[in-house]
């Protein structure tokens, strides 16, 4: 990576059900992954671009990107300088209260349009993360509050509703469940389609189009996920890379880092309040 890039994720006790993101990248590419929770994330200076739902998108600074949960996305700079950014990662039940207390908006609310260009609400999200970053849990949450209402207000629909499971959709959660059970040891794709009755590539495309990505790619997402539970636990990342199935810590790292945005060891560091006020740079070799 590039150096002058920073990164710094975490989570303030003020903002239960919120992870917090500052960073700084240039050379850095998120690999095709997911989030659990809902990302708000405030562009402060040069442009991101990323690939949402088949399109490229471009957000530049004043601009908020919004994904929703599940929604399998990419990232990477738009210029030669990088961008900067702050993120919250609200989870569904926050920003569902929210909606239910502030908006018309019922059942589970999501957002409609994938980058806002709304000045105003992009501070906001700088705001709160200055907030929690001082200690200010009134000012932190209320910040969040009056962002997430904004944008809900500006951007706010009900969650796309799942179409009719087809025979292919059927294949692919079965083709998940399966790949869940032996993370740590997957089967080949072959072996996996021999095993659910299909041919491989039927099995891919059916997976594709239901999950937006290969079994591979969903794979490795789903072990960042559970990396990411073990870490929050207190496990060390060693002990993490084998139990999820990649093959070393070296492997974990680099995995963990193009999706989570930080190495494990600094993700942990944070968890475990070793971390507080310190800011990853992403320049030379990631600390375990």
């Amino acid at each position: 990576m590039a150096t002058g890039e920073q990164a710094r994720h975490w989570q303030y006790d003020g903002l239960p059900g919120v992870d917090l993101l500052r960073a700084r990248y240039i050379s850095k590419t998120f690999a095709r992954h997911t989030h659990e929770a809902f990302v708000i994330a405030g562009i402060a200076q040069g442009v991101e671009v990323f690939d949402l739902d088949g399109e490229v998108q471009y957000a530049s600074p004043g601009a908020v990107v919004l994904v929703n949960p599940g929604s399998p996305h990419t990232g990477r700079a738009g210029v030669p300088e990088g961008w900067r950014y702050g993120a919250l990662y609200p989870d569904p039940g926050l920003v569902a209260a929210i909606a239910a207390e502030t908006t018309t908006l019922r059942g589970a609310p999501g957002f409609t349009t994938p980058v806002v260009d709304d000045p105003y609400a992009a501070r906001l999200v700088h705001q709160v993360l200055r907030a929690a970053e001082e200690g200010n849990a009134l000012a932190a949450d209320t910040l969040l509050r009056l962002a997430v209402t904004r944008l809900l207000h500006h951007s706010g629909g009900p969650l796309p509703e799942r179409p009719v499971r087809s025979a292919g959709a059927r294949l692919a959660v079965r083709a998940r469940a399966l790949l869940e059970e032996r993370m740590a040891e997957p089967p080949s794709l072959e072996r996996l389609a021999v095993e659910l009755g299909t041919s491989p590539f039927a099995l891919l495309r059916a997976f594709r189009t239901t999950f937006g990505m290969p079994p591979h790619s969903w794979l490795t997402d789903a072990r960042v996920r559970t990396a990411r539970q073990l870490l929050d636990a207190g496990a060390a990342p060693a002990q993490v890379a084998a139990a999820v199935g990649f093959t070393d810590q070296a492997h974990l790292n680099r995995h963990f880092a193009r999706i989570i945005g930080v190495p494990p060891g600094a993700y942990r560091r944070e968890r475990l309040g070793g971390g507080s006020a310190r800011t990853y740079k992403t320049g030379g070799h990631p600390p375990a």
